[in-house]
């Protein structure tokens, strides 16, 4: 259809989370749309077209959107629920048993009775080739064609859903896969076929393993999900370019999201860390702590100089991906976590979750268990009141789930909720330390920045117990993660171990292996749709020293000679701020060469909002009796977050709702709204 020049065109963002899905559409004449609707985990594509039919309903012309981007859990949890597709594996003869032994180490060193993590791919399904190349990349056993046929029509046998195929030192030489993938590629057509040279031309033999066999398992169900959503979303009418989100903090075109599919186990809260830093720029705050809680968990994530963290490795139940991603905290503690009481009578607080279904017993959709969520309740912190999707607490069933624990304590319905409040409260406090303190970093220097459904409930207690310099709270705060998604940009990231002493004469190759992944990154990157002009490129390199274990990621400003030639000493230098020392006259190896292209999208850009200035009282919805944990029951005013403007100041105790929301203010701390609608709030004394 052809569209006039006036007609204003949409960009639309949607994040499913376990509770909730949420979504953000922006106009470029500046208009913005929410809606929260509830989470459909039995098949996450109606949640998604439930969340473009709701934005619709609010004006949304889904003719004129040009651009939808989308974080999801599905790959997480297919990993943490085990719903992966069966593998086969084909690997160089004497290596099958690597994913049994894995790395030689013991998850619980001390346990009298451990139990071993579940394999990936079952014994029998490991197949063995005769071929072999040496560390250096030489033949030393040639794979000749009788022994691909022999190979192709035992994994036939398997009948298995995915194949991966990891050969030995095969990102040196990746000749003798590509040849028994293209085999099986012929033989087996339907059947998605994951070579490790394709995903991970990395060292140590069980993490690329791993990393290939994750993939080829999570192919079938991340490229059935990519193919119900287009289908759910096209349905709507909506028929804009569709992009999903990666771990390592940008997005892909859904239709080759499958490919890769392992690197889509971070998604959702990825896209929260990207909004997070555009909030951080926004208001000149170089360093932040972002708390992003939703229902079953909370991501923190620590970010200085306003440059997102990333790590080249990640842990998913015991298996190492070999996929960069953002560097996040994952603790199991949302507003949908259980408190429960062990077998010596004490309370715990998760890791178990309510989930969408039933969910919390507050929401009276079957859930009997208490919750965080429902000691909010209880407490009078969250209200009554509708919130998204239709939602009503109900405080009677909320006090009947509490009391369960209650019983056994031998507390009062309040004092048992206060008792799970603080557990939670410890648990967050414990992940910002873990990310912070345990780090060799001052929390005290930071700005939190609580997101999420949940996470603003907690903000003014974690500013006290962590003595922050200021809490920011978004002006979506539930809304941030889908928001973000849009600020990230596509990416694509290439890597290469060469494990080689730096020197004069390794120049002149890391040089070219760095111009022509970058040509190769860029020319997908605007194949996907991105300018040239918006696409930036930037390389790094993990180092250690001769005769390390392991090794440190080091960024370069460039891949030219002087770049190249400064690498040693950037290298003695990260190591020396990490481990407080550095050897230089030590030779040091370059162990990995690594680039990220992004291509730049347009960004949220905040209403200035009107200006209000000075203390408010007409932005008061109510006052409520409240009992926030660690103080007395008291008289609060609830404001309404919608009727703030720019410039009011107000004091706690106080609590601020909003749709999407609510934010808890201690007694002795100030907020104040500032640009774009956000709250920041201080201690304004001693309390």
């Amino acid at each position: 259809m052809n569209r006039t020049q006036q007609q204003p065109q949409w960009t639309v963002s949607i994040d499913a989370g376990g509770t909730f899905t949420d979504a953000v559409a922006r106009a470029d004449d500046s208009r913005v749309l929410v809606a929260k609707v509830a989470s459909t985990p039995d098949d996450p594509s109606r949640g998604l077209a439930n969340a473009v039919a709701a934005l619709a309903a609010q004006g949304m012309p889904v003719g004129d959107v040009s651009l939808l981007c989308h974080g999801t859990t599905v790959a997480t949890n297919a990993i943490l629920t085990g719903n992966l597709a069966r593998v086969g594996l084909v690997t160089t003869r004497g290596f099958r048993d690597v994913m049994g032994y894995r790395q030689s180490s013991r998850p619980n060193v001390y346990s009298l009775t451990p139990e071993r993590p579940d394999d990936l791919v079952q014994r029998h399904a490991r197949i063995e080739v005769d071929e072999r190349l040496t560390s250096t990349g030489e033949v030393v056993v040639a794979l000749d064609d009788a022994e691909i046929d022999r190979v192709v029509a035992e994994v036939a046998a398997l009948e298995a859903e995915a194949i991966a195929v990891s050969l030995l030192f095969s990102y040196l030489d990746d000749t003798h896969e590509r040849r028994l993938g293209a085999a099986l590629r012929r033989a087996l057509p339907g059947t998605p076929v994951t070579l490790s040279s394709e995903v991970a031309r990395e060292f140590r033999e069980y993490p690329r393993t791993a990393t290939t066999v994750i993939n080829a398992a999570l192919r079938p169900v991340i490229g059935g999900y990519t193919d119900r959503a287009a289908d759910a979303v096209a349905a709507t009418g909506l028929r804009a370019p569709f992009l999903v989100m990666q771990s390592n903090g940008g997005s892909v075109p859904a239709g080759r999201a499958e490919e890769h599919a392992h690197r889509l186990v971070l998604s959702g809260p990825a896209g929260g860390v990207a909004g997070l830093v555009a909030t951080a720029a926004q208001h000149g705050l170089d360093n932040v702590i972002s708390l992003d809680m939703g229902g079953t968990s909370t991501d923190v994530c620590l970010v200085r100089e306003q440059r997102i963290p990333f790590t080249t490795t990640q842990e998913v139940r015991d298996h190492v991906l070999l996929a960069p991603a953002v560097d996040i905290h994952t603790i199991g503690a949302g507003g949908g976590s259980i408190a429960w009481t062990d077998q010596t009578g004490r309370l715990r607080v998760g890791p178990q979750s309510a989930r969408a279904v039933p969910g919390p017993a507050c929401y009276l959709r079957g859930g009997t268990e208490p919750t965080i969520t429902d000691a909010h309740v209880v407490l009078g912190t969250l209200g009554t009141g509708e919130l998204a999707g239709d939602l009503v607490l109900d405080r009677p069933a909320a006090a009947a789930a509490v009391d369960r624990v209650g019983a056994v304590l031998g507390m009062s319905t309040d004092d048992a909720a206060e008792a799970i409040l603080a557990i939670g409260l410890a648990h967050m406090v414990r992940a910002v330390r873990k990310v912070s303190v345990e780090r060799g970093l001052d929390p005290r220097e930071f700005t939190l920045v609580p997101f999420g459904g949940a996470g603003p409930l907690h903000a003014g207690l974690l500013l006290r117990h962590l003595g922050l310099r200021s809490v920011l709270v978004p002006s979506r705060p539930g809304l941030l993660s889908a928001d973000g998604l849009l600020v990230a940009g596509l990416r694509l990231d290439h890597a290469q171990t060469v494990l080689t002493p730096f020197g004069p004469d390794a120049v002149p190759g890391i040089a070219d292996w760095f111009r022509d992944a970058a040509e190769t990154a860029t020319k997908q990157i605007v194949e996907d749709g991105v300018p040239s002009a918006d696409v930036v490129v930037s390389a790094s390199v993990d180092c250690r020293y001769l005769g390390q274990g392991y090794e440190l990621n080091v960024a370069l400003d460039d891949w030219d000679d002087v770049a190249l030639q400064a690498i040693p000493d950037r290298f003695h230098a990260a190591h020396e701020q990490l481990y407080g020392h550095a050897n230089r006259d030590e030779p040091v190896e370059v162990v990995t060469l690594r680039v990220a292209a992004v291509g730049a999208q347009r960004g949220p850009e905040s209403a200035a909002g009107e200006h209000g200035g000075g203390e408010r009282t007409d932005a008061v919805l109510a006052r409520r009796t409240v009992r926030i944990p660690g103080f007395s029951p008291q008289e609060v005013p609830v404001y309404q977050r919608s009727s703030l403007r720019f410039g009011d100041v107000f004091d706690g105790p106080a609590i601020v709702a909003q749709m999407d929301s609510t934010t808890v203010l201690c007694a002795g701390q100030r907020a104040e709204v500032v640009a774009g609608g956000d709250l920041l709030i201080t201690e304004s004394e001693v309390a």
